[in-house]
């Protein structure tokens, strides 16, 4: 990908468990008949050098879940760093071009060469710890496709329900009461909801979630010192 792979919201380097169909965090899903089997979520661990979190994937979004899952088992993403992070709004992965990346340079323009179209659903949305798709802002990509493998994943912050009242009054989309007991107390991004693809949300390791988010940062949002990822299928 020749152009940076950018949050539309956030074009000047300033950018958890998502919402679930159930109210329990549920780690299977039925498919609407009682007699048909349930669909298992699969589940990734990424390791780092803060430590692990596991992640699950929405089976509401196959094309991004059955992608993430390719280039997981591919090793794609085994070396490649956590390019930008922005504490109490999120941290960002998935750039081919960080595995061999030297101190200081600019990243975020990489990928595999493909766009995966956008998979919106009402009921998955930006709390903390939900895994998105990165993409290219609406001026180039109105169709807001996500990038083939960059990501990111949600620390955000609670906002009051004056503030979602406000966004609410922008985008036209009102939040559920979930989303609002949710986005006031854990918090989130909701400013992004409807706007990227979420995919999965992290069932294990918030806590290294924030210890990432707190890091220290150049002035393009890169950490200091690299940190490192790999990735495995775990079930």
């Amino acid at each position: 990908m020749k152009k940076q792979v950018i949050f539309s919201t956030i074009i000047l380097f300033v950018m958890i468990s998502c919402g679930l169909t159930t109210a329990n965090n549920q780690n299977e899903e039925t498919s609407g008949s009682k007699n048909e089997p349930v669909q298992q979520r699969p589940r990734v661990e990424i390791s780092t050098t803060y430590g692990k979190m596991i992640v699950e994937l929405y089976n509401e979004t196959p094309l991004h879940r059955d992608n993430f899952l390719k280039l997981v088992n591919e090793g794609f993403y085994d070396g490649t760093l956590f390019h930008r992070v922005i504490q109490g709004f999120m941290i960002q992965g998935g750039d081919p071009d960080s595995k061999t990346a030297t101190r200081g340079q600019t990243l975020g323009m990489g990928g595999p060469a493909y766009n995966i179209p956008a998979e919106f659903v009402p009921a998955l949305f930006h709390k903390k710890g939900a895994l998105s798709a990165a993409r290219m802002g609406d001026q180039v990509n109105p169709a807001r496709e996500s990038s083939g493998s960059q990501f990111y994943i949600v620390q955000g912050r609670p906002f009051s329900a004056e503030e979602l009242d406000n966004f609410e009054q922008r985008s036209g989309n009102p939040f559920t009461p979930e989303q609002r007991s949710i986005y006031t107390t854990i918090g989130g991004t909701p400013h992004l909801d409807h706007a990227y693809t979420v995919f999965g949300h992290v069932v294990e390791g918030l806590d290294v979630l924030d210890k990432i988010a707190a890091v220290s940062k150049d002035r393009r949002d890169r950490p200091i010192e690299d940190i490192k990822m790999t990735m495995k299928v775990i079930n």
